[in-house]
């Protein structure tokens, strides 16, 4: 159900209302307000638009002698029209670029790196997930010998992952046919995603020829063709998260009780991963306490940012209490996915 329309008036009360609230944590009084942000107009006259704005839905009571405290439809609105532009500090936009480029450049080496750095910068807690794997090109594979009757299947994946399968044989198979397998596997597979690898496996290893033990190898290969190429979800699609122990510092979390359900929450990854991969449109999701529909995440916001590397794509972003600073993170954010999109590139 929509709330109703405010006043300029009311709209410039409820800003310095939120404002306070992300800065102090304190439930803001309209002296306050009157006092802090000039807004031209008496404290009676805030503490009775303040009121209007309680009536309304945008602001409620803590406690009977409070002052007032953001709902989330009073976030909502400043996120979609009270609050400027999200802006990125010079000095933020190269401590990103300098931590998140450095060391590995595997897929989940750079994510890491990107949750870790906005969980500090951001005083959330970083989150990321791997993108999708069946959609993932294949670049080249190998055939290493593992045992008699056991060998390693190594597929080299866009985007710098490496994934590693056993694949059982019957028995010891010659060199000369491992390498002729390996030829063919290459010449009609690489350059496609896994999913086709998978919907079309046997029509393309159809009539490859070779000797007698490379037609027994490849025949494995189309038998058991969409368990080989169906490479495991973690951990590239896995949940990532940064350092939890920044959340400590604010007041939402000061009970350990507080604490303890937020590592709940992110101790189901599975859970997790379910609601960041429906994220992956482009531009900012922002998603604030009961707009998830879920009771874990009240009185917690997501933000996070679409990355892409070809036709892969997957999610960068924080979670942290409703109380954030919208315009900041928001800038960290959609700078982090952007640096991960070019990393990954």
């Amino acid at each position: 159900m929509s709330l109703p329309a405010l006043s300029e008036r009311e709209r410039r009360v409820l800003e310095a209302v939120i404002q306070s609230y992300v800065e102090t944590a304190e439930p803001a009084g309209s002296r306050t307000i009157s006092r802090r942000f000039g807004l031209g107009v008496s404290p009676a006259t805030i503490r009775n638009t303040m009121s209007d704005l309680e009536e309304k839905g945008y602001l409620f009571h803590p406690h009977t002698s409070a002052g007032r405290v953001p709902t989330d439809s009073a976030y909502r609105l400043y996120v979609d029209s009270l609050m400027g532009p999200a802006t990125l500090l010079p000095q933020q936009a190269e401590r990103l670029a300098e931590e998140i480029a450095g060391g590995g450049s595997a897929i989940e080496a750079i994510l890491r790196r990107a949750a870790q750095s906005l969980s500090v910068v951001t005083q959330e807690l970083g989150v990321a997930l791997g993108p999708r794997l069946d959609r993932t090109v294949l670049q080249r594979l190998e055939l290493v010998r593992a045992s008699a009757e056991r060998l390693l299947l190594v597929l080299t994946l866009s985007g710098g992952a490496v994934r590693t399968i056993f694949v059982e044989v019957a028995g010891q198979i010659a060199e000369s046919a491992l390498a002729e397998v390996s030829l063919v596997l290459n010449e009609r597979l690489a350059g496609l995603t896994l999913r086709d690898i998978r919907a079309s496996l046997g029509p393309r290893l159809r009539d490859s020829g070779g000797g007698p033990e490379a037609r027994e190898l490849l025949n494995v290969f189309v038998q058991e063709g969409d368990v080989l190429f169906d490479v495991p979800v973690a951990p590239t699609e896995d949940v990532v998260l940064g350092q939890a122990s920044v959340l400590a510092e604010q007041p939402e979390f000061a009970s350990g009780e507080s604490m303890r359900r937020l590592l709940a929450l992110t101790d189901t990854r599975d859970q997790l991963a379910e609601v960041l991969r429906r994220r992956t449109e482009p531009g900012i999701s922002i998603t604030i306490g009961a707009e998830h529909g879920d009771p874990r995440f009240d009185n917690l916001t997501v933000v996070t940012a679409a990355y892409r590397t070809g036709a892969l794509s997957g999610v960068i972003g924080v979670i942290g209490p409703t109380r954030m600073p919208y315009e900041k993170v928001i800038a960290l954010v959609r700078h982090t996915s952007l640096l991960v999109s070019d990393l990954l590139d």
